[in-house]
């Protein structure tokens, strides 16, 4: 290209700051049709009945936010001529990151650890992180679907859903602890989740995840439907709470406290499910780390990283995805299980399509492959909802901000893992020895 074509090409194109500017007017009128009927108009109850109040100070706002942040956006990637948006984190960053999570992770878990006895730490606090540790499990079971596996799953909380009612009605039905119910739970969800995988073994990407969907979808309108069994919408009450080997958490001479020689206290009950919900979490880290050095965990990679390559290879993508699938099933029926035994009631209400949307976005946000990052999105997602429980009008919309910042700027995630799991340093040091004996 001569001097005069480049200088009349440069011409023909626009400034990068016009260009940046009329892209962020465009996204600005968008959010205001949006927001204008959402935001701008709200019905109140009145003497006469319901009527519109104009509140056009928070679409103002919104819009000013929508054009603002798209401009800065649009000007932090744009090049003359070309906008050219960032599609992959920056390895510096991601090895720094993942140094820094390696570093913080005992620390975690020794906070984890002593947090109901914390100066300052009261019930609520402990709640809270029951609720954080649950979301924690979920996220690292589905971590093995969707970040080793790459098998993207939009049901989830259908063996959620499973892991509970399967405790629920053993319990009542068939009088077993909580302790014989766990265990089984899980069994019951990894057989719904093989059910799964075979008849999306042939499928891939937005097919699969729709059929997954679908799924989960039908598993709540069943345990809605199926009166007789379930309780249907009325769900069902007076579940079982666990046991300390035995021992109740109840006033009496026979329970946890008398035994112990201390005095009785409801907060007791509160730390046992604690920490009992830390083991569970704990377990399902360990169990996957441990999977991923295995010959099944380096399949999973495999076919999260190319399922042609991954069939030439020679690897059984059959099992390798019904294992998934199973896997992170079983981890999602303990966690139901626990739920189930925490909350006392159970109804097809707490296992809508939400919760698997929220788990889905744990793992994405945190990043698809790391356990670090799934447990450090879970916090501050969940325990970011409960900061913002006064502003429940502006929690979304504060949620799907955090989505599409961390999207733009870290698009693999908070924490991005795709480190392989095994390396062949050793068979080189082999290599370079024989050839070193060869020449010698």
């Amino acid at each position: 290209m001569t001097v005069a074509e480049h200088d009349a090409v440069t011409r023909s194109e626009p400034p990068a700051f016009a260009a940046a500017l009329r892209d962020a007017f465009v996204a600005a009128l968008i959010a205001l049709g949006l927001a204008a009927p959402m935001m701008g108009l709200m019905a109140t109850p009145g003497p006469e009945g319901l009527k519109l109040e104009p509140h056009w100070q928070r679409v103002a706002i919104a819009v000013a936010v929508v054009f603002v942040g798209r401009l800065i956006l649009n000007l932090t990637i744009w090049r003359p001529g070309v906008r050219k948006p960032k599609t992959a984190n920056s390895p510096r960053t991601d090895a720094m990151l993942a140094r820094i999570a390696k570093l913080l992770a005992p620390a975690a878990i020794v906070i984890a650890v002593a947090l109901p006895f914390l100066p300052g730490v009261e019930r609520y606090t402990v709640d809270l992180g029951i609720l954080v540790l649950t979301y924690v499990m979920l996220g690292w079971g589905l971590n093995i679907v969707v970040g080793l596996a790459g098998l993207l799953d939009l049901g989830y909380v259908a063996f959620y859903a499973v892991g509970a009612y399967s405790y629920a009605l053993l319990a009542q039905h068939f009088g077993l602890g909580f302790w014989i119910c766990l265990p089984l739970a899980g069994i019951l969800a990894a057989f719904w989740g093989v059910i799964l995988g075979f008849p999306v073994l042939r499928l891939r990407g937005d097919y699969l995840a729709i059929v997954t969907l679908a799924f989960g979808e039908i598993i709540r309108i069943v345990l809605l439907n199926w009166y007789w069994f379930t309780g249907g919408p009325n769900g069902i009450g007076q579940i079982p709470r666990p046991s300390f080997f035995g021992l109740e958490f109840k006033p009496g001479p026979d329970g946890f406290a008398a035994t112990f020689g201390l005095q009785f206290s409801g907060l007791h009950r509160i730390i046992f499910l604690y920490y009992l919900i830390l083991a569970l979490a704990l377990i399902t880290n360990f169990v996957t780390i441990r999977l991923r050095r295995l010959p099944i965990g380096r399949a999973w990679e495999a076919l999260r990283e190319d399922e042609i390559a991954c069939r030439s290879l020679g690897i059984n993508t059959v099992t390798t995805k019904l294992t998934a699938f199973a896997l992170g099933a079983m981890f999602a029926g303990f966690a139901g299980s626990f739920f189930a035994t925490r909350q006392g009631f159970i109804s097809p209400e707490s296992f809508v399509f939400m919760e698997s949307a929220l788990i889905l976005a744990i793992v994405v946000l945190g990043g698809m492959g790391s356990q670090f990052g799934v447990a450090i999105a879970a916090l501050v997602m969940i325990g970011g909802f409960e900061l913002f429980r006064e502003f429940k009008d502006y929690r979304m919309i504060v949620f799907g901000a955090v989505m599409v910042l961390i999207m733009v700027w870290r698009p693999r995630g908070l924490v991005s893992s795709r480190t392989p799991s095994v390396f062949l340093k050793e068979k080189k040091t082999i290599a370079g020895a024989l050839v070193q004996e060869g020449h010698g």
